[in-house]
């Protein structure tokens, strides 16, 4: 499958962030941020290539039931901000969505 470039550009960003993977207390605030600007699909598709690739270390059924605690229960703020922190740091601005514009940061 080919992935479109904003989702490669969004992919890189989450290496960028996390270069030795996501680390499990960080998947919920994570798909928590990607939620607010991206597609079911979208994230999905992130998420597949992140598994594929092992930055991800779970299962595909794990991060759907993630997706859908996320849709039904957000995460804490606190939780969210310390993931938004920390892929700051890896190099990509959250003030701005490579694909949606003004997002993902203080929304």
């Amino acid at each position: 499958m080919t992935i479109p470039p904003f989702l490669n550009s969004i992919i890189d960003w989450l290496r960028a962030g996390y270069p030795d993977g996501v680390p499990e207390q960080d998947y919920v605030p994570l798909l928590a941020l990607l939620n607010r600007r991206l597609t079911h699909d979208e994230v999905l598709t992130i998420t597949d290539e992140l598994i594929r690739e092992g930055d991800l270390p779970i299962e595909k059924v794990d991060i759907q039931v993630l997706i859908t605690k996320v849709t039904n229960e957000m995460p804490l703020e606190t939780d969210v901000n310390r993931v938004r922190s920390h892929l700051v740091a890896g190099g990509w601005p959250l003030a701005q969505s490579p694909h949606r514009g003004p997002g993902l940061a203080g929304e």
